[in-house]
């Protein structure tokens, strides 16, 4: 039988385009030198606070930049308490596999899918962000063979509350080389979420891009709270006090390296109410400042932000506003980064 699937076309390895997109020997150090303080962060040599922040989708490479530029800005006001990781998601997970699945896949939003095009969209955009802005973004890994594209530009991962389960998402993030979040799983089941960051911690062995590999184990893989959903569908949350002292517990149970939890104030723990993000931001940097542990163990946070508050269909048009889950705009952005780094 054959397969029900038509091979489009070869696309060019990752090596083949980082040497026709390359970054500059001053970008390779620059983003060394940020993995270096975020591995700080999470063995607990630097006290700073992380912050994983940006729009939920990067539909729009302009757009991207201006808002990555804003960042950089309020960056320098508050480097002595906060580091900041602009969010730089080009694929996205769609719960019924439709709609717009991100610039990987189309790199005009209202545009056909366009692997090829997409990758070097991605590419690009990354490349960009780094020699404009100086600041080495975050991305999910949802495919793991697209992420060797952009491994010298990124410095923070996430693997997604779909992908959290899964066999080789969990092998990947063992051998990327930068901390690697693993959401919880939407139902909420916190043990699945322990079980992925301990797979994500050993060495593997494995099949990837036509090779026979194998990793050291990420002693920087860590949790994600993201809120869950019930049986029935509705949003949950998982970022309260009594929740984050569990997790402290479960870590402990298990003895795994540099345990961390990273808080995302969208999802469902905002019940992708975007405005919520502010309320539970302040709500965790209070929980911190109650609790010892809490604050030793709640390494950041993971923010939803974008130029225009909220969300809209890809025929509005508006610049800097999402077309997939709503974001907090600039203005209440910046007020809330200068807030927290006066509270911490």
């Amino acid at each position: 039988m054959s397969m029900q699937m038509e091979f489009i076309k070869v696309l060019p390895s990752p090596q083949a385009l980082m040497e026709d997109y390359p970054l500059s020997r001053a970008s390779k150090l620059l983003k060394a030198e940020r993995d270096e303080t975020i591995k700080n962060i999470f063995t607990g040599k630097d006290n700073r606070f992380l912050l994983v922040i940006g729009p939920c989708s990067s539909d729009n490479e302009d757009a991207v930049l201006d808002y990555v530029n804003r960042l950089a800005k309020v960056q320098e006001k508050i480097k002595d308490k906060i580091f900041i990781v602009p969010r730089l998601y080009t694929n996205k997970p769609r719960t019924v596999g439709t709609g717009y699945k991100g610039m990987l896949h189309q790199p005009s939003p209202d545009g056909k899918e366009d692997m090829l095009g997409g990758i070097i969209a991605i590419r690009k955009m990354n490349v960009r962000v780094i020699e404009e802005t100086g600041l080495s973004g975050a991305e999910e890994i949802l495919y793991p063979e697209v992420f060797r594209y952009l491994s010298d530009t990124l410095s923070y991962a996430a693997v997604g509350a779909r992908s959290s389960e899964d066999q080789l998402h969990r092998m990947i993030a063992s051998g990327v080389g930068i901390p690697v979040g693993m959401k919880n799983p939407t139902s909420g089941d916190l043990s699945v979420m322990m079980n992925s960051i301990a797979a994500a911690q050993h060495s593997q062995d494995f099949l990837f891009r036509g090779w026979e590999v194998r990793t050291k184990g990420n002693e920087l893989a860590h949790a994600i709270l993201r809120g869950y959903q019930d049986p029935t569908g509705n949003n949950w949350p998982n970022y309260h006090y009594e929740v984050l002292k569990n997790v402290i517990g479960m870590y402990a149970d298990r003895k795994l390296a540099n345990p961390a939890i990273i808080v995302d104030t969208n999802h469902a723990n905002s019940g992708k109410k975007y405005l919520e993000q502010v309320r539970i931001a302040k709500d965790i940097l209070h929980s911190r400042k109650y609790n010892e542990d809490i604050k030793q163990f709640v390494k950041g946070l993971m923010i939803e932000s974008y130029i225009e508050d909220g969300c809209q269909p890809i025929s509005e048009g508006t610049y800097g506003k999402s077309i997939t889950d709503p974001c907090l705009g600039w203005e209440k952005t910046e007020r809330l980064l200068l807030d927290m780094a006066e509270y911490l």
